[in-house]
Order: C-alpha cells, then sequence, then structure tokens
C-alpha cells in the first residue's frame, strides 16, 4: 500500500482541497524547534500503514553541531545534518493529543532526513529565513506564522519505511507509528547555522546551543520494520546488492535504500533523543 502525498492528506477546512494552508507559532521549547498548529485549519493525514485517520498537531525540528549529525534516524550507522517529524494524533480514537500520545494507537510520526544544499525547501525557508529564526533566539521565545503549505514540506516521492516505536522526547510512551520518507528535503548552510545559534536556555542564562537535540540509540527489541520500497527496481545510481558504507552527498535516499543488504534493522530503528 502507498502513501501518495495527494491520498495523505485532506483538509477539513472550506477552502480549495488541493491547498493545505496552514498556521501557528513557532516556539524556542529549549529542546528542538516547535511549530504548533492552530486550529482554523486541520489537515489530516490517513492510508498507507495507518487504520485510522490522524490529524496534524505539532512539526519539530533537530538538527546537530556539525552537518554528518542531527539526525534521530541513521542509516548504516550514518545520521543526516537534522530531521523534520510531522507529528499526528489519532483523531478518530482521541480527543486530543494528550490523551493519544499515551493510549494505543496514538500517534503517527513522518519523518523527513534534512540535508545542506544551495537552496532550501520552501517550506522550511519560511521557518528558517532569517526575519523568522532570529525571532525565536531564546527558550520560551515564540513567534506567529501563517501562509504555510504543508504540501511544500513534503519531498517527492510515494516510497517510506514504517515500525511501531516510541516517541523520542520524555516520557516517550510506546505509542507512535513512524513512517521515514525515502528521500530527503534541504536547508541551506547559512540555515543551519542560524538553527545552532538558537539558545537552550533564556536570556538571563549563559548561552547553550540547542543543536545536537537528539536521542541516543535505541535497540530494536524485535520490532518489524515494513517498507514499500521496491528493491529488485535499482535505479542506475544505486548500489549493487552488496553491503556498502553509504556515501550520502549527490545521492537520494533511495539509492541507499535500493539493496536489502544495506538496509540493516539496526540502522533503521537507531534513533537519538536529547535529555
Amino acid at each position: 500500500m502507498l502513501i501518495l502525498l495527494s491520498r495523505l492528506i485532506d483538509s477539513d477546512s472550506d477552502s480549495d482541497s488541493s491547498s493545505f494552508v496552514v498556521g501557528g507559532t513557532m516556539y524556542n521549547t529549549g529542546r528542538h524547534v516547535s511549530l504548533r498548529l492552530d486550529k482554523e485549519h486541520l489537515v489530516n493525514i490517513s492510508g498507507g500503514p495507518m487504520t485510522y485517520s490522524h490529524r496534524l498537531e505539532e512539526i519539530r525540528l533537530h538538527f546537530g553541531s556539525e552537518d554528518g549529525q542531527g539526525s534521530e534516524h541513521l542509516l548504516n550507522g550514518q545520521a543526516f545534518s537534522g530531521e523534520v517529524q510531522l507529528i499526528h494524533y489519532n483523531h478518530e480514537l482521541y480527543t486530543n493529543y494528550t490523551e493519544a500520545a499515551k493510549s494505543p494507537n496514538g500517534l503517527v510520526i513522518v519523518s523527513i532526513f534534512m540535508k545542506i544544499s544551495e537552496t532550501s525547501n520552501s517550506f522550511l525557508n519560511r521557518m528558517l529565513n532569517r526575519d523568522t529564526i532570529t525571532r525565536i533566539t531564546y527558550k520560551n521565545d515564540a513567534y506567529l506564522l501563517s501562509g504555510l503549505n504543508i504540501e511544500e514540506v513534503y519531498p517527492e516521492t510515494a516510497s517510506f519505511i514504517t515500525y511501531e516505536g516510541s516517541m523520542t522526547i520524555p516520557p516517550c510512551y510506546e505509542t507512535a507509528t513512524w513512517i521515514l520518507m525515502n528521500k530527503p528535503i534541504y536547508v541551506t548552510k547559512m540555515q543551519m547555522h542560524s538553527m545552532r545559534l538558537l539558545s537552550q536556555n533564556q536570556p538571563s542564562q549563559i548561552f547553550l546551543s540547542m543543536s545536537d537535540n537528539v536521542r541516543p540509540v535505541q535497540p530494536l527489541n524485535n520490532r518489524c520494520i515494513r517498507t514499500n520500497i521496491n528493491f529488485s527496481m535499482q535505479g542506475k545510481d544505486c548500489p549493487n546488492n552488496r553491503a556498502q558504507k553509504l556515501q550520502y552527498r549527490g545521492q537520494w535516499l533511495s539509492c541507499f535504500l535500493c539493496s536489502q543488504s544495506t538496509m540493516t534493522e539496526q540502522s533503521i530503528y537507531s534513533f537519538h533523543h536529547y535529555f
């Protein structure tokens, strides 16, 4: 079963169904950059590995102090520069995010890797341009954003990896279905540098960068990992079926995963969390 972007998202608003424009408040939580959506334009996801429809509640950004680290998921022990996480709760079974987060089948988290490039994803550009990101330099700072199109944050792929796991922030309830999209999206070096200048603390306290806000690697614990990636169809730039050391630059994530031998249990499930 495929997750197609056109079918993944539906809108509860009265606006054109092809447009998923939302607004919300961007926060410096001291742990990560958080965009919490307002309730005026509700966006749901369904299909793929999901039994129920889930409502988008929040978008979180995780990133590293260096370009070679920062994502919460790893591939063969290697990280991306960052990771975008779209947090959804099961609105068919539960009345709100708080209730769903501690309940079975409560959450779906769509995870998208971030890579450094000359140009940036248009959705992330709205969040990370200098005029916006400098408004949340310190812990508890907040800034209102509007006119954001959720479709723009998704990479152009219907391929994904999924597993049942836990949240990566305390109390780490094991109530989340993770969906890892099979292509990254991009940020510029300047935007990544701007995120590294965000402080975990308030202005009256010593500066401590928010970067490396990731959870330590966790064991697989016999969890089942599923995917809709067709390993028999390799692209011309993909490696062969021998296990190889992954090289991220200049390649799509689909190339990294086109061989089953390179998609090890530990590398797919490994993720980090900031304490």
